[in-house]
């Protein structure tokens, strides 16, 4: 391996750190580096540094990147020891909310909306953060330690991982420990220039957090691309915008509607809210004193250049949700900014060489449901218990399984993004897909990491068994959903066109995805705390039947809805002969079946209640032969290929 050069001009790190010499050093003072020197910091006697190449940190500029899910939310309250300070500086989140406009109305106002959400507060908290603000609370904690220092205004010019391999080339999986005498510890070793001197220092613990800047996977050549491509703008407003006050309606009006009936009375604005199109979602999320406000789209439905700059956003957005147009132009735009292209995977995230990735400088999504401090807290967590690791075969061992964790926590959520993006557009297919993808996030990610259960071997290995099993369910049902969607946004158009009469205005819906007891039955894991390995392993093993029999409804429910006869949803033989790890979208078959089960007694009996999508069907696209559909329809298949777990 090519040794960093000698420079004359180079100092010391007892020049610019005095006698510190640390035990890790982290690459980048964003949210995940911030949040993993605390992490070691609590947990561990560990000395930590954090280079980074601002030099202000937080920076002055507004930091995108706000809204909690369970993960994060659990991570800095709880195992970070930020709760007051979350309570108390930022905004309780009332769970993510979904919108839709509805068919022939003006969607002027919000009244006009459908809408998808969950009315009680989450048990496990989450918040809405200011980035900034959350981050300089974690510095200030973070230089109250005497095992802590952060140099910033550093700039990485060098870097040698260590004497850890015989060979010039790292290898991307770590190899079992060889027979021999253990090998020593590599020490990295970084060239660094900080204002304008050059220092050199070592460290037997390296952990790159410089987000997109991705300095260590840059030079190690493991960037990879992953198979989402979308991008995103966003800003942030001065002052709230309560989206419940976009409309025409008096304040008493808005008051006593009667559709709080189902909504509830909490305030709607506290909730991430997100408005609902085709291959793309609008953010709206409150601050203190300040909105932020963002668009993700996929570029093959949304041309970059129609929506990536202030004005051309704010026109977009009023002019596809008509409500904005109330407030929105008038709104003083404090800061802004774009990413033409986010997502992206890495070849491996944790090393027993004894270098790891957080947060966006490994891998990173889409930020739909929030998962990027997920993310940030189980891999810190799984790091944290690697660092604390001393002997090299044990820590060999465990690079290797939490490195297979962490691939498989973020493989899981692609096909979410990749395959099914353009049925975020239709209301139905969504409360499919959420409450499919949000009792899998219950069961496999909120509860084992609120259980600690992760770090133990016995658990973990049970863990991804189980968690292999939802890989091909998981693309089969995005794929169906998808095939669901174009199908009926090709109908609908089939009848739009055959019309000679004005689209006919429906009510909007309103549905709380807890209605699916499947979902609810996820959710009771909450309060499942404290709980042994074998325990554990068996609550696991209920949830994925639970999992299961949804993943059968979501199937039966599209085929019976494609070929017009509800009452597959109830046939045995149909519901008997369905196949999660092989499924295709086939109007024509589902129409075949639904001929041959019409006169076959046996009736399928859910463990839950079966009619809870029946209210979709005032929305759904007419008949065929109303409509003057041809056999295109038919002809679109999506054949489910490739099947990986």
């Amino acid at each position: 391996m090519e040794k960093l050069p000698k420079s004359s001009t180079a100092t010391s790190s007892t020049d610019l750190l005095g006698e510190f010499q640390p035990d890790v050093v982290l690459l980048g003072a964003g949210l995940a580096g911030l949040s993993l020197a605390r992490h070691l910091l609590l947990e561990t006697d560990r000395r930590v540094l954090l280079i980074e190449r601002r030099k202000e940190v937080p920076p002055p500029r507004q930091k995108v990147g706000e809204s909690l899910v369970q993960v994060g939310g659990y991570y800095l309250s709880k195992v970070l020891d930020l709760e007051e300070h979350l309570l108390c500086e930022h905004l309780m989140k009332y769970n993510l909310r979904f919108y839709w406009p509805t068919p022939g109305r003006s969607n002027a106002g919000f009244e006009d909306y459908g809408k998808a959400y969950i009315r009680p507060f989450s048990n496990i908290a989450s918040y809405q953060l200011d980035r900034n603000k959350l981050e300089a609370e974690l510095l200030r904690l973070n230089n109250l330690s005497p095992r802590f220092r952060i140099l910033t205004g550093a700039r990485l010019e060098e870097l040698d991982l260590g004497e850890a391999l015989d060979s010039d080339k790292y290898q991307a999986i770590d190899p079992p420990e060889q027979e021999g005498p253990p090998r020593q510890p590599p020490i990295h070793t970084l060239h660094l220039r900080v204002a304008d001197e050059e220092l050199r220092l070592s460290t037997p613990w390296l952990v790159d957090t410089s987000g997109r800047a991705r300095a260590l996977a840059r030079q190690l050549d493991w960037r990879r691309a992953n198979s989402i491509r979308h991008g995103a703008f966003f800003l942030w407003v001065d002052g709230l915008v309560d989206i419940e006050k976009l409309t025409g309606r008096s304040p008493r009006e808005v008051r006593i509607d009667p559709e709080r009936q189902q909504t509830g009375h909490l305030p709607t604005w506290l909730a991430t809210n997100h408005f609902m199109g085709e291959g793309f979602w609008f953010w709206v999320i409150p601050l203190q004193g300040k909105t932020s406000l963002g668009l993700v789209f996929d570029h093959e439905l949304i041309p970059h250049e129609k929506v990536f700059s202030k004005a051309k956003l704010v026109d977009w957005v009023c002019e596809t949700f008509p409500l904005f147009e109330r407030d929105l132009r008038e709104r003083k735009i404090l800061d802004y900014g774009g990413l033409p292209d986010f997502s992206h995977d890495c070849l491996q995230t944790l090393s027993s060489r004894r270098f790891a990735f957080a947060g966006e400088a490994g891998r990173f999504t889409d930020p739909l449901y929030s998962p990027g401090s997920d993310l940030i807290a189980l891999y810190n967590t799984l790091i944290v218990d690697a660092i604390q690791t001393e002997d090299p075969k044990e820590l060999a061992a465990k690079c290797r399984l939490h490195e297979q964790l962490m691939r498989a926590a973020y493989s899981a959520y692609v096909p979410s993004y990749a395959d099914a993006y353009d049925a975020l557009g239709d209301q139905e297919t969504f409360v499919l897909k959420y409450v499919w993808e949000l009792t899998i996030y219950f069961a496999f990610y909120v509860f084992p990491f609120i259980n600690d259960l992760l770090l133990d071997r016995r658990f973990a290995i049970a863990f991804l068994r189980q968690f292999a099993r939802l890989g091909p369910w998981n693309r089969s049902v995005q794929q169906v959903l998808s095939g669901y969607f174009r199908w009926k946004d090709q109908r609908s158009e089939s009848a739009r066109r055959s019309s000679a009469e004005p689209e006919t205005a429906v009510e909007p819906i309103c549905f709380d995805f807890m209605e699916f007891e499947p979902l609810a039955r996820a959710e009771k894991t909450f309060y499942e705390v404290g709980v042994s390995v074998e325990t554990g392993r068996k609550i696991l093993a209920e949830q994925l039947e639970n999992i299961r029999e949804l993943g059968h409804f979501v199937l039966a429910h599209v085929a019976a809805t494609v070929a017009d006869a509800p009452q597959m949803v109830t046939s045995k033989p149909f519901v008997e002969a369905l196949n999660l790890d092989e499924i295709e979208f086939d109007p024509a078959l589902w129409r075949q079946r639904a001929a041959e089960y019409r006169a076959t007694e046996g009736t399928w009996t859910w463990s839950f209640d079966s009619t809870v999508l029946d209210r979709f069907r005032a929305h759904h696209p007419a008949n065929p032969e109303r409509c003057g559909e041809d056999s295109r329809v038919d002809q679109q298949e999506v054949v489910i290929a490739d099947v990986v777990s």
